[in-house]
């Protein structure tokens, strides 16, 4: 019998699913994700930069950021055209959700425009849309929402606790303000973070628990290892523990049944076998194909024969829209 999602966690509650041993907690957390989700299923997203570089930000992890030196150049926003081509080519892959990331702090006017008209293409092509464009105002989101977007992606990325230590030019209030617009907008919400920038594991757990605790659960949490960029401050970062990783997103796949948990920045790095041990965890999505931003990913025949290995299958196209109808159906 499916219980109601919690939102109501106490830090020992998550630090306490945290300190199972590693195979109970694989076993509850792929439990949970069998008693709400297809078993062997994995969602396809790809996500194309659609501005790059020169963002305002100083997000210590990124290499877009104007404030380090990369090698990463500003490039316009694309044409219209050139996005239209890259959703036809994800949706040949096998991709059923398409996500545009652009540089900015907050989209001006006159480029939310013409981003609202990518969102139109991608979505008469049948596929879900994304959009990660910095903050929102609450009138950018419902002009976001009235051109069909589906899903706004605007991570935490860590606990607010050791925010400051990673950025300093954009508040904590100021990503659940973001958060909140979005919401009320009535858009889906993909929010997650980024593991492997020197946090705790108290910071690990805080980060769930924030996620867990907000009105309604993300429909989609993106797990994302740190990339080391030279040239940005964290890259001599230390290595996180691959079982840290594992065990972050079974207690995702826990806090939050319903949301699809996905394997995003890193996996490149990933051996086939933490793959798999994420999988098991309870991951459903992956990114799939293009350059995830400015970082490499893993090409689409490696994926293919991944999934094939491990008896996983995509997504299949019809899926998004009986997502949409059962999402319409539990909310009344």
């Amino acid at each position: 019998m499916m219980t109601a999602p919690r939102h109501d966690w106490t830090l020992a509650e998550v630090q306490a699913l945290f300190a199972l041993p590693f195979i109970d907690l694989l076993l509850h957390a792929q439990a949970v994700h069998r008693t709400h989700h297809p078993a062997n299923t994995v969602q396809m997203s790809t996500l194309l930069s659609i501005k790059t570089g020169a963002c305002p930000e100083d997000c210590a992890y990124c290499p877009q950021s104007v404030h380090y030196d990369t090698g990463v150049g500003a490039e316009p926003l694309l044409e219209l055209e050139q996005v239209r081509a890259a959703a036809r080519r994800a949706q040949e892959a096998g991709a059923t959700r398409f996500c545009m990331g652009a540089a900015y702090r907050a989209p001006r006017a006159r480029d939310l425009a013409r981003i609202c008209a990518m969102v139109r293409e991608v979505r008469a092509l049948g596929l879900e849309s994304c959009a990660t464009l910095g903050m929102l105002t609450p009138a950018q989101a419902l002009q976001l929402k009235a051109a069909g977007l589906d899903y706004y992606n605007h991570n935490l990325d860590t606990s607010a606790q050791f925010y400051g230590a990673i950025i300093g030019t954009r508040s904590y209030q100021q990503r659940l303000d973001t958060l909140a617009a979005v919401r009320a907008a009535g858009l889906k919400v993909c929010c997650g973070g980024i593991l492997g920038m020197g946090e705790s594991p108290r910071d690990r757990a805080e980060l769930l628990r924030t996620l867990a605790n907000l009105p309604q659960h993300p429909e989609s949490v993106p797990v994302n290892q740190l990339v080391r960029v030279p040239g940005t401050p964290l890259q001599d970062a230390p290595p996180l523990d691959p079982f840290e990783f594992v065990r972050t997103i079974a207690v995702a796949r826990v806090l939050m049944p319903r949301a699809q948990v996905r394997l995003s920045a890193g996996r490149e790095s990933m051996s086939d076998e933490l793959q798999a041990l994420c999988f098991l965890a309870g991951a459903n999505s992956i990114f799939y194909g293009e350059r995830l931003l400015t970082t490499g990913n893993p090409d689409v025949a490696h994926d293919r024969q991944l999934l094939a290995r491990l008896g996983l299958a995509p997504e299949p196209p019809a899926a998004p829209e009986a997502r949409r109808a059962a999402v319409a159906d539990a909310t009344g």
